[in-house]
């Protein structure tokens, strides 16, 4: 036997052993916690979405999976620990509406959204809530909160950071109502709501999953929904449009995603995973009352919505007249 030939014999025997030992190798996966990176404090909406979908997900993948908190710089933070981490399945992160505006917003980004990460799935959307203290607004009065406003001077309003869902629309806000908006950030929605109860500053912009304790305990009142409908839970709350404000018409959302190059059978198994874990009745019942509608996708439909929600906030921070910095 010609030395050739037995290196052609040995050939199918070595691709074997290698795909056994090679660290892309994934029979076994997952065979450690996983963590899931959200990039805003504990205490708001995403923190809650990921928290109930990581519970759901921890059942059935048999591994832990660790919600970490990794607030600042306006999510960007906690999306750059992403997507530096290894692409082996064991990172994943929470990206959300701000993420697609960021890159209109700031001249020098960490990452880039759409090529740093492999979509995974679509989770859910909610609309904004504005939120003012009860002690002088009560449910739905968003029309006298104007009022004050334009009498008052510039509107504080905090915000969850610059590019994040509530600069913009507070900044929408000034644009439509035709009142002075000076914008105030904190590190997330839940510590910008505990000074709007204080009466540090006016408002904010948040989803009701982010409002809810401090709604419940009436230390806050909802003036307006961003949504296209009134949300069950504040039947006597206006949309903007019933307020007078139509451009003020939007969504949060929150989506899955793992680092580029995350092996492709990783992704398809994550992608069904979260599915499953939105379709479950204890994580529906749980999120359902936060005013979150769950939508899963395949890793293609949010890739495709990724893109083009960063093409659509480029145009609207432009009209907007919001200069990057």
């Amino acid at each position: 036997m010609t030395l050739r030939k037995t290196i052609r014999g040995l050939v199918p025997s070595l691709l074997l052993l290698a795909a056994t030992l090679s660290p892309t190798a994934h029979a076994a996966y997952p065979d450690k916690p996983l963590r899931l990176i959200v990039p805003w404090a504990a205490g708001g909406s995403t923190d809650a979405f990921a928290r109930a979908l990581a519970k759901r997900m921890s059942e059935t993948m048999g591994q832990s999976v660790v919600v970490e908190n990794r607030s600042g710089a306006s999510g960007r933070i906690g999306l750059e620990t992403a997507a530096k981490a290894a692409p082996d399945g064991y990172t994943l992160a929470v990206v959300e509406l701000p993420h697609a505006i960021a890159p209109a917003v700031f001249t020098q980004m960490p990452y880039d959204l759409l090529r740093d990460f492999a979509p995974v799935s679509l989770m859910g959307e909610s609309p904004l809530i504005l939120f003012a203290d009860s002690g002088r607004y009560k449910a739905g009065d968003i029309q006298r909160f104007l009022a004050d406003a334009r009498k008052a001077g510039p509107l504080q309003m905090a915000t969850s950071g610059n590019g994040s869902i509530s600069h913009l629309s507070a900044k929408l806000l000034e644009a439509q109502a035709d009142v002075k908006v000076d914008v105030v950030p904190y590190r997330g929605s839940a510590p910008a709501l505990t000074d709007v109860a204080a009466q540090l500053v006016a408002g904010h912009f948040a989803t009701l999953a982010s409002g809810s304790s401090l709604l419940g305990t009436g230390k806050l009142s909802a003036l307006m929904v961003t949504g296209a409908t009134r949300l069950p839970a504040l039947p006597t709350v206006p949309t903007a449009a019933e307020a007078r404000l139509p451009g003020m018409q939007l969504n949060q959302w929150w989506a899955m995603v793992v680092p580029a190059k995350t092996p492709p059978e990783i992704v398809a198994r994550l992608e069904k995973e979260v599915n499953q874990a939105l379709q479950h009745g204890a994580t529906r019942d749980r999120l359902s009352t936060q005013g979150i509608e769950l939508k899963g996708s395949s890793r293609e439909q949010l890739g495709a919505f990724l893109r083009s929600e960063v093409a659509r906030w480029a145009k609207v921070v432009k009209d907007a007249g919001i200069q990057p910095e």
